[in-house]
């Protein structure tokens, strides 16, 4: 059997949050048959990845379903990952990423950006340095794919905050200043995202990445990474 594929998603208490997540998966499973696709949630929605993984008798490969750099991937996921009896490898989290910067792309296009127009990249932020220059090198991608009048902003965490980047956007030329959410599924943050570019006059909102193809493909890719990583491992040969 296959090593298990292990996707380990924030949490959140909005319905809807889960429910991307689900989607997201299902896609995974048919793109990977024969592979047990597992959910676990670092907080706030069960089963957390502790209890999945101190269960765990076989080998498998963790996928944090994260977007950046933090203490969720550097600590809270390893340490639970540790709990398995069997061979496990964690994966980088999904972000930073050029499928990402891709999904975002349609994602703004869908919502009836136009090339050409300035976007804020809307992240969660992080106290974490690694987490923020992540979401700088987000930026850096997005921009690569959509053109030049890309910023970023942080819904929690030390400015910019969304107001102030599209606000910056305006007062550099920018007719049409458009929202990206780098958010995977649907929340606290993301409803955030919402409200503050509505009350700045944005032009539009793009939907969360969610289930998108790309996205999709970076999920499967993590879960092929990981499995040459535990080919390399000696005692796996058993």
């Amino acid at each position: 059997m296959r090593p298990a594929l292990v996707a380990v998603a924030h949490g959140t208490r909005d319905a809807a949050g889960p429910e991307v997540i689900a989607d997201l998966l299902d896609d995974v499973r048919r793109r990977l048959p024969g592979v047990e696709v597992i959910t676990a949630w670092v907080e706030l929605v069960a089963p957390g990845l502790g209890e999945v993984m101190s269960g765990m008798g076989r080998p498998a490969v963790v996928v944090p379903l994260l977007l950046s750099s933090g203490y969720h991937v550097t600590v809270d996921v390893p340490a639970a990952a540790a709990l398995s009896a069997a061979s496990v490898h964690v994966s980088a989290p999904l972000g930073p990423d050029r499928h990402l910067a891709r999904a975002m792309t349609a994602r703004l296009r869908e919502a009836g950006a136009l090339f050409g127009d300035a976007v804020v990249l809307a992240a969660a932020g992080s106290t974490d340095p690694a987490g923020l220059a992540d979401v700088e090198q987000a930026a850096a991608l997005l921009r690569s794919e959509w053109g030049p009048r890309v910023t970023f902003a942080y819904v929690s965490a030390a400015g910019p905050d969304v107001p102030a980047a599209v606000e910056y956007l305006r007062l550099t030329g920018a007719d049409r200043v458009c929202v990206a959410p780098y958010l995977l599924a649907h929340g606290r943050f993301s409803r955030r995202v919402t409200d503050l570019a509505s009350a700045t006059g944005a032009t539009t909102v793009a939907p969360v990445l969610g289930g998108h193809r790309l996205v999709t493909d970076l999920v499967v890719l993590r879960y092929q990474q990981g499995l040459r990583a535990l080919a390399a491992t000696p005692h796996l040969a058993a």
